[in-house]
């Protein structure tokens, strides 16, 4: 058992001791692509999301110096046709670049990786004559001549040195010179038969072509096939939330909300088992280390950013355009660039039939607002503080509080909003209630069957609060949209909470410049 080569099942031992989800599904669709052109795969996805288990799974399944037989019989692939065929046939080279990058912090990092995993491929060889300062993929090559061994390799956290290097584009160049010299050449065809690369960011490009072409790229913009492992799907959740007797609505209003590729619904992995296993519901993202990149980012304001953050903490959704992104941290230079890093880095999800991004869950959303504070966007920061303010207002009937603080977040936000229409109104509201998405579900221009209620605010699951009817008036009175929502009887489509149910009218005065408020609970 070596450090880089055939290192055994031990880790996947570990895993497997834990409550453990079967994601051994992919392990099936790597086999199918073993000695074929299509053999190399970079699989990427952001932190906490199970990358480094998956890497572990595979290198116990394909590691032919330990029997893992026991550890997958009770898994979906032992039903595959291609599990015996491959069950532990093949020595595997196992690659996690954040060792390398913790203990050599010179720019000399590619020539130590080279020095490390030949010194272990010297002591797994010992007949194979070594040449000093061969490269590493020459004496890969005679190995495989003299000994008709193929490889596995397996690289965990691919992008690390690209990350932690950054701003360094020598270091970063040689890096991928290595990884071209090891796959790109068709040596590299011949000597493994197959090769898995997992990390944050997709491989950079140079202008529009992938550094290296050869590989197929599953990543959180286009993960086609793989998407189903990924994260946690709903069904997946459901079953642990019965096992641990855990509530799935506060699982799904915390973690839910990644839209990855033809899976509508994926869960955070990591904070759901958290969550399960300690019985609490609340943000375990704030240990992915992250948020400072994220504030910077944000902070750049191209072309409208900070409008289209303004959008989403508030529930919208914006445009984006993922593939002009160069999948490198040190050339982010659009605003298109920001929202496809913040996709990568699971701070945004995609939506990508329709080309959006959106803050997907609850813990989310509370790293973003967090970030939105350690900026210098003071206005949207003021209005994030007054926000539960108003909504505690709006509960407690305090209609001319309520009338006060959303003049307040008129004033706040008429630099990024026109506010000539109701629809403008309903975006500022939106924002001003902004708070209100922990317990609330929003829904704009909500259909009731004789028209369309301005802003509906629905309570979850287990919130114990009244739902909430917003009318909106542009140049008429608050009575006036109390009466519509009367006249035109919006609530009857608030299912199941009829009895427990506010009617808010709002009217803007355009001479005065006020607004002005009007509260009342729905009587029966």
């Amino acid at each position: 058992m070596g450090i880089y080569i055939n290192k055994g099942n031990t880790a996947f031992q570990r895993i497997r001791r834990s409550e453990y989800i079967d994601k051994s599904g992919l392990i099936a669709v790597v086999n199918k692509t073993l000695f074929t052109e299509q053999c190399f795969s970079c699989v990427t996805r952001c932190r906490r999301f199970g990358k480094s288990m998956a890497a572990k799974m595979l290198a116990a399944y394909y590691d032919r110096s330990c029997d893992s037989r026991p550890l997958f019989s009770d898994l979906q692939i032992a039903s595959d046709p291609s599990f015996e065929e491959h069950l532990n046939k093949y020595p595997v080279i196992y690659l996690d670049m954040t060792t390398f990058v913790t203990s050599f912090r010179d720019n000399k990092i590619v020539g130590h990786i080279q020095e490390e995993v030949i010194a272990d491929l010297r002591t797994t060889y010992p007949d194979v004559a070594y040449q000093e300062g061969e490269h590493m993929m020459k004496y890969l090559q005679r190995i495989h001549g003299e000994t008709g061994d193929t490889f596995i390799c397996i690289i965990d956290e691919w992008d690390a040195i690209c990350r932690e290097f950054e701003g360094q584009p020598e270091v970063m160049d040689e890096y991928l010179n290595l990884l071209r010299r090891m796959f790109k050449d068709v040596s590299g065809v011949e000597v493994f038969a197959g090769v898995y690369m997992t990390g944050i960011l997709p491989i950079k490009k140079y202008k529009t072509q992938s550094a290296l072409n050869n590989f197929r790229e599953y990543s959180m913009v286009r993960p086609a096939k793989m998407a189903s492992f990924f994260g946690f799907t709903k069904d997946e959740v459901k079953i642990l939330a019965e096992k641990y007797h855990a509530d799935f609505d506060e699982l799904e209003k915390w973690y839910d909300g990644y839209q990855i590729g033809s899976q509508p619904s994926m869960f955070n992995p990591n904070s759901v088992m958290q969550a399960v296993t300690s019985e609490m519901y609340c943000n375990y993202w704030s240990a992915t280390g992250a948020f400072d990149a994220v504030t910077d980012y944000i902070q750049m304001n191209y072309e409208g950013l900070k409008d289209d953050m303004i959008d989403m903490l508030s529930g919208g959704r914006c445009k984006v355009d993922p593939t002009g992104f160069q999948n490198d941290l040190s050339m982010v230079r659009s605003r298109d660039d920001v929202l496809t890093v913040l996709i990568h880095l699971g701070y945004l999800a995609y939506d990508y039939k329709k080309s959006e991004c959106y803050i997907p869950n609850k813990e989310v959303a509370g790293e973003m607002e967090n970030a939105v504070k350690a900026s210098n966007w003071q206005p949207v920061v003021t209005a994030l503080k007054k926000s539960e303010q108003l909504l505690q207002a709006t509960l407690d009937g305090r209609a001319e509080d309520v009338a006060h603080a959303v003049e307040a977040a008129h004033s706040e936000n008429t630099s990024i909003l026109s506010y000539n229409d109701e629809n403008s109104m309903a975006c500022v509201l939106s924002i001003a209630y902004y708070y209100a998405h922990g317990d609330y579900i929003f829904h704009r221009e909500f259909a009731t069957g004789k028209g369309y209620a301005d802003l509906v605010l629905m309570p979850r699951k287990n919130v114990d609060s009244p739902a909430i009817v917003i009318e909106l008036k542009y140049g008429k009175s608050a009575g006036e949209a109390i009466a519509q929502i009367k006249e035109r009887r919006y609530w009857e489509k608030v299912e199941g909470h009829a009895d427990n149910l506010l009617l808010v009218g709002i009217c803007y005065d355009r001479e005065s410049k006020t607004h002005d408020c009007m509260i009342e609970e729905l009587k029966s």
